[in-house]
């Protein structure tokens, strides 16, 4: 098998992190969505109410400090290709906080290694920004409130 065949074989979606990930979620009594087309990047998990998106970025696609090493061949296109990777992370990240969402980004090491800790950082995060949501919106409320 070529390596572009082998390259050509690597899933973009579904990943084994990613399915670790969900289900961990799910155990801990998470619920979320899988597949948000209208917001930037393809978040693999979403949490409307929160306005959170979960990222399980993958340690070679994109650069991980501990894991990535350079492949031999081809090095010119790889560094490329990494970068591109890296820009459009940021660029991604920038129109989801534009739009009112945080993006979260988890490494796949960080899953696999730490998957409990990975469901309690989601979970912290999760619920602080719907506080913060319900909290906004009783401050609305009594804003709008007529006064005596």
């Amino acid at each position: 098998m070529s390596k572009s065949e082998q390259m050509a074989r690597v899933r973009s979606r579904d990943t084994a992190a990613e399915i670790l990930l969900r289900r961990a979620l799910w155990r801990a009594g998470m619920r979320y969505r899988v597949t948000a087309k209208k917001l930037p990047g393809t978040p693999d998990v979403t949490f409307g109410r929160s306005r959170t998106a979960v990222f399980v970025d993958g340690c070679f696609w994109h650069g991980c400090p501990v894991h990535y090493t350079e492949p031999k061949a081809n090095r010119t296109f790889w560094q490329g290709k990494l970068q591109r990777n890296r820009e459009r992370d940021l660029k991604v990240d920038v129109q989801l906080a534009e739009m009112g969402w945080l993006a979260l980004r988890l490494w796949e090491h960080e899953v696999f290694e730490d998957v409990s800790g990975a469901v309690a950082r989601i979970l912290r995060i999760v619920e602080a920004r719907r506080a913060r949501a319900r909290g906004d919106a009783v401050n609305r409320l009594l804003s709008a409130a007529p006064t005596c």
